[in-house]
């Protein structure tokens, strides 16, 4: 496999010593590893022992309906001629190439997966959503900010802590299907945490960022109570 190009992220390292955890910032389309910038600074502030990777997507920006020309940025996969019909099948044709990708960065810090995170905006959200959906044992956490699925959910991820972050007013990608994924996700057993926050449109908000640090610092998978439980029962019966 080959190794991730550094020129090609933004990273925050430990000071000293080697990381425990690795978080892996996707972008938006048509913006790059610096959109994550904020994010990244929010998680090294509350984990300064991770490596926090912020990486541009692998294509050129394509805006639909623009000149190409004049456009910036990177993605993750084409927007130009996009509709809801053909959405899945772009993102099924680029989740490969992404996993590598992710599997390259772990195996670069030799990171076991559960000690992994994904956190995307927007088109990054898609990404991280839809590669633990198809691939296990990817990564252990995902934080996804204005996001959604490709495809609708039909089944929980093994073993991964989902946290849905979306603004109400966003008139890009609505809330309404993330809170419909979501509630579809929590029947299916998973580990999942879902919030709207009013008077937030299409952005990486500050709130919706705090909020996430908020989720990472509380949330109790659902599999470690069950686990605990299973533990006290047989201590009892001993």
């Amino acid at each position: 496999m080959s190794t991730p190009q550094r020129s090609q992220a933004l990273a925050l390292l430990p000071d000293k010593g080697l990381p425990d955890l690795l978080f892996l910032l996707l972008h938006g389309a048509g913006a790059d590893a610096a959109q994550m910038r904020p994010l990244a600074q929010a998680l090294r502030a509350q984990y300064p022992q991770a490596a926090v990777v912020s990486i541009n997507g692998p294509e050129a920006f394509e805006p639909p309906g623009e000149d190409r020309a004049t456009a910036q940025g990177q993605q993750w996969y084409s927007l130009q001629g996009a509709c809801d019909d053909n959405h899945p099948e772009r993102v099924a044709d680029v989740l490969p190439g992404f996993i590598a990708t992710v599997r390259a960065w772990a195996e670069q810090f030799d990171m076991a997966w559960e000690r992994v995170a994904l956190a995307g905006f927007s088109q990054g959200a898609v990404m991280a959503l839809e590669a633990v959906q198809a691939e296990p044992q990817l990564a252990g956490r995902v934080l996804a900010f204005a996001g959604a699925y490709a495809t609708p959910p039909a089944h929980a991820p093994h073993e991964v802590s989902l946290h849905l972050l979306h603004g109400q007013l966003d008139p890009v990608l609505p809330h309404q299907d993330q809170v419909t994924a979501a509630r579809r996700l929590v029947q299916l057993g998973a580990d999942i945490t879902a919030d709207v926050l009013p008077d937030i449109g299409h952005e990486l908000h500050p709130e919706l960022i705090e909020r996430a640090m908020e989720q990472l610092r509380t949330f109790l998978p659902a599999r470690m109570w069950k686990e605990a439980m299973q533990a006290a029962k047989e201590q009892k019966l001993d």
